[in-house]
């Protein structure tokens, strides 16, 4: 995105005009101008006019405008005790404010509306105070602290991200979690490997296991390890101590020559990776546990092997996953038919989307925790990115191949999967035929898919379902072990039809997902049988150990 270190270029990166500029194939600016030109003569005056009172009452000391208690932006003591400062961040709180109450006032359909907020964030959150070093007090006392090194510090670290990281601040500090020797370390190996995916099996902990194997199906846009972080903060681990035979797929990285795989590429990928879990375990059924995307590619599976009367896949569960695209959700906004064209003149170009272009596009969608926050960090307190494995793993960007990325933007644009639209196999899928039963996990606090839009995926199967609301965001709902006090989970109470009706009667606890669906699937996993001593099978031999060779392309 910048190449220099120039006054010009510097200031850049703070410009709303240059992140919206960078964004625009989303529309962002077109919604701007729709919410302008639909509050023009109504809501726009009276809330400029309701502005410039606040702004009169801010400069004689009289507001009680304050950032919100965990704002991580205005906690310096300096922000509600100096009165310019004070004025300053006050001042702020209400433009910005007023700005997102416009784009409520306008009355814009709901996709428009998402691409204004987001639009409306950006701008806001670029434009904070904080973001200045002589305005960010943290930031001056810090170079007084240090006799100016975090100044010389926070322009090295601009610089590496200007040179590597289209200058976005970086969230992690690379070399400092190795996959393997600190992530996904779960002992195990791959049993097969096809130019798409291996399959890795995991060594039992327990001396029996459940008939039935589990297999994971990550998103394809991830690595599949942020569900192996750890010891302690694995799913895999966790699942292989409740006495079950894991495995999971680790897809490979695709590059510009695998621009054709297309959905059914990958969902007879996860069919034949099913089948061997199922001959190396003796079983004839399995489970899956599929994440974000990769439930979008196990539904299709499903949809498949209920129009072939294939009884693969005994229970099946889709956590984070968005199904069903005509429910409001920020990942909605895609769904419009100029942001496809864009999207996918894009990837043609290129034959793959994603990579460090992925990245940059999630982090833009939670502006001021995942690019300020790091911006102030990073370039003006001069820090280096705290060691966190989660970030770690964000930062290790993977590609979508242009033919599914092509299949995933219909299904944004014309909600096909779930329509029963979308062929697979060249016969399209009825979802409400498939009759296994389903766990669902949705986020409360999740930006990308909302958790009413995923609550929808227990409406679309036509066997009985389970829906479990963990108390976090996207991916910390998911790496979410058991023994934390601060997470909760709401259960237990009939699907209805509309989320907020089954909200309304459901129970939360302090908890983890993890365990409600333990209990879930152990109903549905078989008998207990002795563990195996050794892994894969005479057919499916170990090739190597665990977490493989595809994890680790880039």
């Amino acid at each position: 995105m910048l190449k220099g270190l120039s006054a010009g270029r510097i200031s850049a990166v703070i410009s709303p005009r240059a992140v919206l500029g960078h964004l625009d194939p989303m529309g962002l600016a077109g919604a701007l101008a729709r919410v302008g030109a639909a509050t023009v003569s109504g809501a726009l005056p009276r809330r400029m006019a309701g502005l410039g009172k606040e702004l009169a009452t801010i400069a004689v000391g009289r507001s009680s405008v304050a950032p919100q208690p965990k704002d991580w932006r205005f906690q310096h003591v300096a922000w509600s005790t100096n009165p310019a400062m004070k004025r300053l961040c006050q001042s702020y709180l209400a433009w910005s404010t007023t700005a997102q109450e416009l784009v409520a006032d306008a009355g814009l359909d709901w996709r428009t509306a998402e691409r204004a907020k987001l639009g409306t964030a950006l701008v806001t959150s670029a434009l904070a105070p904080t973001n200045v070093w002589a305005l960010n007090p943290e930031a001056v006392e810090e170079a007084y602290r240090t006799g100016g090194l975090s100044i010389l510090r926070g322009l090295t670290n601009l610089s590496k991200d200007l040179a590597t990281n289209r200058g976005l601040p970086r969230s992690a500090s690379p070399g400092a979690f190795v996959v393997g020797r600190d992530l996904a370390v779960t002992p195990g190996a791959v049993v097969y490997r096809n130019e798409v995916l291996e399959l890795l099996q995991y060594v039992p902990t327990t001396p029996a296991v459940h008939a039935l194997p589990v297999v994971m199906v990550p998103p394809q846009i991830n690595k599949y390890y942020f569900m192996d972080m750890a010891p302690g903060r694995s799913f895999v681990e966790y699942v292989v101590s409740q006495g079950f035979s894991m495995f999971t797929i680790s897809w490979r990285n695709p590059t510009e020559e695998h621009r054709h795989w297309n959905l059914d590429t990958y969902v007879g990928a996860v069919r034949e990776a099913v089948r061997v879990a199922c001959e190396i375990t003796g079983s004839d059924e399995a489970t899956t546990v599929s994440l974000c995307a990769g439930g979008i590619t196990t539904a299709a599976l499903l949809g498949h092997l209920a129009a072939t009367q294939d009884h693969l896949i005994r229970c099946a569960t889709f956590a984070v996953t968005l199904l069903d695209f005509s429910v409001p959700s920020m990942i909605g906004l895609f769904g419009t038919p100029s942001v496809v064209r864009r999207a996918l003149a894009a990837s043609r170009r290129a034959g793959t989307a994603g990579g460090l272009d992925a990245t940059v596009l999630f982090a833009s969608l939670r502006p001021n925790d995942l690019i300020w926050n790091y911006w102030v960090r990073n370039n003006l307190l001069g820090q280096a990115p705290r060691p966190f494995d989660v970030l770690a793993w964000n930062a290790d960007a993977t590609r979508l191949p242009a033919a599914l990325h092509a299949d995933f933007l219909d299904m944004f644009l014309n909600n096909s999967l779930a329509s029963g639209a979308f062929p697979v196999f060249d016969s399209p899928v009825d979802l409400a035929k498939v009759e296994c039963d389903t766990f669902v996990v949705a986020a409360q606090n999740d930006h990308l898919t909302d958790w009413k839009a995923c609550y929808a995926t227990t409406q679309l199967f036509g066997g009985q379902s389970r829906f479990a609301l963990s108390s976090s965001g996207h991916i910390q709902s998911l790496v979410n072990p058991p023994g934390n006090p601060k997470m909760t989970v709401t259960t237990g109470a009939e699907l209805h039809p509309d989320p907020g009706d089954w909200l309304a009667e459901a129970t939360a606890a302090t908890g983890s997902w993890w365990e409600h669906w333990a209990t879930w699937a152990a109903e549905r996993s078989g008998d207990l049988r002795p563990a195996p001593t050794e892994l894969g099978s005479d057919r499916h031999p170990p090739l190597e150990a665990a977490p493989g060779s595809y994890v680790h392309a880039r």
